[in-house]
C-alpha cells in the first residue's frame, strides 16, 4: 500500500538524517576521502527518495523493498556495475542503521548483487602514450607566458600519472611538500586514508624540479598545492584535467573518446607487467587493498602470451 503524503515526507527526512549519520561515521571511523562520500551520499539519497516515495523510513525497509530498487534501476537501463556499487553503498548503510541500534536487522543481507561481466580495463599501447608524451613536451617547448606554464604543467601531469600510476584524484591533489620532500619517492594517502611510498624515477624527478621551479616564477605564493587553481578546491579538479587530455590527444592524433586520466594509470600498470614487474609490488604502487583487484592485469597479459603462442608456435599455425 503506498504511504500518504506526509508519511512519504517523513520516511524521506528520516532517511536523510539517517545518510547525514552514515557519512560522518565513514568520515570519522574510516578517514573516507570527500569524492568518496559524495558518491555515498548520490546513491543513497537516490535509494532513500525510491523508499519515501513509498512512505517507507529507511530502517523499516526490507528485502523486497530493495529488490524492486534494483528492479526500478535495470528498468531505467542503469548498469549492472552501478546498480552493484548501490547495493554494497546500501549494504553498508543497512549495517549502520543496525550497528547503532536504529533498526532490527540487516534486510540487504539475503540480496544477491547483480551478475556482473567483469571487462577488462582499456589500457593504451607504449606507441601511443610516447606520442602523446612528446606532444605534450614539444607544446611545452615551444609555447610561453601563461599558455607556457599551462603546457608544463600539462606536461608534468601526463608525467607523473604514466610514471607513478596514481589515482587522477590523488594527481591532482599533489602538494608542494609532498613533491618536493624527496625526489626519489611520492608519500601519497590514499583511499581509506591508507598511505604508500610511491617511487619516482630520476628522470621523472627532473621534470617535477623543473615545474616546481616555474610554478614558483608564474605563481605568486602557490601555497600547498602542486597544480593550484582559483576555483573551490584550490587546485585543478579531475574534470579540467580530463579535458585537457582529450583536447591533446586530438593534437596527437589519437581518439580523445577512448583516452582518460584512468586509461593511463591502466598503461602504466600493464606495460610494467609486461616488463616483468612483481604483482605484489605493482599492487602496493596502485594503492589496491585486495591483491584480486590488481590480478585483472594478470588477464591482459595472459592474452598477449596467447597472441605470441598463435603468432609463433610452429604447431598453432598447422591446419
Amino acid at each position: 500500500m503506498r504511504g500518504s503524503a506526509s508519511s512519504k515526507v517523513e520516511a524521506g527526512r528520516r532517511g536523510y538524517r539517517h545518510i547525514d549519520g552514515f557519512l560522518e561515521m565513514l568520515s570519522a571511523e574510516r578517514g573516507a576521502a570527500q569524492n568518496t562520500l559524495l558518491a555515498y551520499r548520490r546513491d543513497l539519497e537516490d535509494y532513500c527518495g525510491f523508499l519515501s516515495g513509498r512512505g517507507i523510513a529507511a530502517e523499516r525497509a526490507g528485502s523486497p523493498e530493495i529488490r524492486d530498487y534494483l528492479a526500478r534501476l535495470t528498468t531505467a537501463g542503469v548498469s549492472r556495475a552501478t546498480a552493484a556499487r548501490r547495493l554494497s553503498a546500501i549494504r553498508q548503510f543497512h549495517k549502520y542503521l543496525l550497528g547503532e541500534g536504529i533498526s532490527h536487522g540487516n534486510p540487504a543481507t539475503t540480496v544477491e548483487s547483480p551478475k556482473l561481466h567483469r571487462s577488462l580495463p582499456t589500457s593504451l599501447s607504449v606507441a601511443d602514450v610516447t606520442l602523446l608524451l612528446e606532444t605534450a613536451e614539444r607544446n611545452a617547448a615551444l609555447a610561453d607566458g601563461k599558455a607556457g606554464f599551462r603546457a608544463q604543467r600539462m606536461h608534468c601531469l601526463l608525467e607523473l600519472i604514466y610514471g607513478t600510476g596514481l589515482r587522477v584524484s590523488e594527481l591532482v591533489g599533489l602538494t608542494v611538500q609532498a613533491a618536493s620532500a624527496d625526489p626519489r619517492f611520492l608519500t601519497i594517502k590514499g583511499k581509506g586514508g591508507r598511505e604508500r611510498l610511491v617511487p619516482v624515477s630520476p628522470r621523472l624527478a627532473g621534470i617535477v624540479a623543473k615545474y616546481l621551479k616555474l610554478l614558483r616564477a608564474q605563481v605568486e605564493a602557490p601555497g600547498q598545492w602542486l597544480f593550484p587553481s582559483h576555483g573551490k578546491q584550490g587546485h585543478l579538479t579531475r574534470q579540467h584535467f580530463a579535458l585537457e587530455l582529450k583536447s591533446l590527444a586530438a593534437a596527437a592524433g589519437l581518439d580523445p573518446g577512448s583516452l582518460s586520466p584512468h586509461s593511463l594509470r591502466h598503461a602504466f600498470a600493464s606495460h610494467l607487467l609486461a616488463g616483468g614487474a612483481d604483482l605484489r609490488a605493482l599492487q602496493q604502487m596502485l594503492g589496491h587493498a585486495d591483491i584480486s583487484t590488481t590480478q585483472i592485469y594478470t588477464h591482459i597479459q595472459a592474452d598477449r602470451l596467447k597472441a605470441i603462442v598463435a603468432t609463433h608456435h610452429p604447431l598453432a599455425r598447422r591446419n
